[in-house]
């Protein structure tokens, strides 16, 4: 890969434009299937390009994907096959996104990086689902933020930021406000890939997004505001530098 020199930015300056990625969690909007919050946040990113920022949007599959995953690996599937499945749900997902944004959209949903830079550089608001087995929509928005040498990522999820421990086992975590990207890699349970891996940043990604030093931000998406507040510079979720 040819060197890239990535500027640093604080994302924090609200007068500055951005390129932005927005990572929706698909459990947040398809499990189950909710149509107001997916149309919150196609309102959210069209407001974000009125804002001058340009903005890539990479939408997961959420427990729709991992009940396919378990199908396919049910009559046999190897994973490779089984992650296919799940890919198809988040592109499946991605498209009510295109069809919500309409002209302010790419038409179609990009399956390489080459077509979502294309499209980006026309002006257009990008929606991505997965792209190949072995990825993670996690990974596709990191992959995504180094080409076009983004600014910000913000990922919706279903909990409001980083924990200590996992909130849902251990009483005493605590939320993190801030950490680096070499913190994040102790904190969570697995180390590598796996279809239907669900944690809150998966391990491909953090390698990536330490890679080209792009600031990411988790908060809690099931209130789309909270993505917006990201992109403003305001004290939400967990900001990972």
């Amino acid at each position: 890969m040819e060197n890239v020199i990535f500027r640093h930015v604080d994302y924090q300056d609200r007068g500055f434009m951005m390129k932005v990625i927005v990572r929706v969690g698909g459990s947040i909007v398809g499990s189950p299937l909710n149509a107001l919050l997916i149309g919150n946040y196609i309102a959210l990113l069209k407001e974000l390009k009125q804002h001058g920022h340009e903005v890539v949007a990479v939408v997961g599959g959420g427990s729709l994907a991992r009940d396919f995953i378990k199908v396919a690996a049910g009559f046999g599937l190897e994973e490779a096959k089984t992650d296919w499945a799940a890919i198809h749900v988040s592109r499946l997902f991605a498209q009510l996104f295109v069809l919500g944004l309409g002209e302010a959209g790419c038409g179609t949903v990009p399956v390489s990086l080459d077509e979502a830079e294309a499209c980006l550089e026309r002006g257009k608001i990008v929606i991505m689902g997965g792209l190949r087995p072995g990825m993670t929509t996690d990974t596709v928005a990191a992959l995504i933020g180094e080409r076009v040498h983004a600014d910000l990522l913000v990922k919706g999820s279903n909990v409001d930021g980083i924990y200590s421990k996992d909130p849902k086992k251990y009483s005493d975590a605590k939320k993190l406000d801030s950490l680096t990207f070499d913190d994040l890699e102790g904190l969570f349970e697995s180390n590598k890939h796996k279809a239907g891996i669900h944690q809150i940043v998966d391990p491909e990604a953090i390698k990536i997004l330490q890679r080209c030093k792009l600031t990411t931000v988790v908060v809690d998406g099931y209130h789309s505001a909270n993505v917006l507040a990201a992109v403003n510079g305001e004290k939400v979720g967990t900001v990972i530098e």
